[in-house]
């Protein structure tokens, strides 16, 4: 760990992989999660089934989630690859009906956290969405890319408080 408490640099300000090596294997979960924004008429529409000539919008984003998690290590430099034990992506509609949530819990028994695997998971899934129906609605956001709870490892538990 360099002087400033960061891990991904060495003594001369390098980037470099932690070496983990040292760390017990543990039971870790992450879960993160994301909002996308969009116009109502847009989420009736894939609740309906109808927004997408693709397919199942929901479904085709929960496997492009769980496929991101799988592949987080070789998209975030750094980042360890991990053997996940489970990937799990789901949607919920909040009462804002501009809105659709995404959220991802990813386990694993390893050295490292699994947190980039959950964020990765979101931020795929939700670009899914994006992707998916911007025939129909171009303006969707996709925001609050976020933490909300991890547990196991040395840093120890962590819970985002409810807003």
């Amino acid at each position: 760990m360099s002087a400033d408490g960061l891990t991904h640099f060495d003594a001369a300000g390098a980037a470099r992989m932690v070496d983990v090596g040292a760390k017990a294997e543990t039971d870790r979960t992450a879960v993160a999660s994301a909002v996308v924004r969009m116009l109502p008429e847009t989420r009736q529409r894939i609740q309906d089934g109808t927004a997408s000539k693709k397919g199942d919008v929901l479904a085709v984003a929960r496997l492009a989630g769980i496929m991101a998690a799988k592949k987080t290590g070789d998209l975030i430099p750094l980042c360890h690859p991990l053997p996940l034990t489970s990937v799990a992506v789901d949607f919920s509609f909040p009462d804002d009906p501009a809105l659709i949530r995404v959220e991802a819990r990813v386990r694993v028994f390893a050295r490292t956290g699994v947190e980039m695997e959950a964020l990765t998971a979101v931020s795929v899934a939700a670009l899914t969405v994006y992707d998916m129906c911007k025939a129909v609605d171009r303006g969707m956001i996709l925001e609050r890319v976020q933490l909300e709870e991890k547990a196991g490892g040395q840093s120890g538990p962590f819970r985002r408080p409810a807003d």
